[in-house]
């Protein structure tokens, strides 16, 4: 089988594209966890850390319904001329996608696939939205 490249990254980092909305990293397989799994960085023992560490990667494969999404993503990968490329996003590029991609990356392993991985903004510091104000100024 043909080795196969995870990249993690997070939408708010990405440059827009020709219709002004994020331009995803071209994959066979983009996976959006934005609204898919609970932000982990809520939980303030592990807002500093990231999706490399292993309390992060705890937090995401407990949230409901990430190991069910675990599963069918390896399960995809290893169709007999499954993808190339798989694409995880989150909103910053911390917690979710990276956590997850170290998780699949780890299945795959076990299951004897060559892997590689590449984090696009696991390093860069959290994204905080911030609110508008009364005035339309921002906080």
């Amino acid at each position: 089988m043909h080795p196969i490249r995870l990249i993690s990254f997070g939408y708010l980092h990405l440059p827009a594209g020709p219709d002004g909305s994020p331009a995803p990293p071209a994959a066979d397989r983009i996976e959006e966890v934005r609204d898919r799994l609970p932000d982990p960085a809520a939980a303030r023992d592990i807002l500093d850390l990231d999706g490399l560490n292993l309390r992060v990667q705890g937090v995401v494969l407990n949230a409901p319904g990430a190991r069910e999404l675990l599963v069918n993503l390896a399960d995809y990968a290893d169709l007999p001329d499954g993808p190339r490329r798989i694409a995880i996003g989150c909103a910053g590029g911390r917690h979710r996608a990276p956590g997850l991609t170290e998780l699949l990356a780890r299945e795959l392993r076990a299951r004897s696939r060559q892997v590689d991985v590449e984090h696009l903004h696991v390093h860069l510091p959290r994204v905080l939205k911030a609110a508008a104000t009364s005035t339309g100024a921002r906080a």
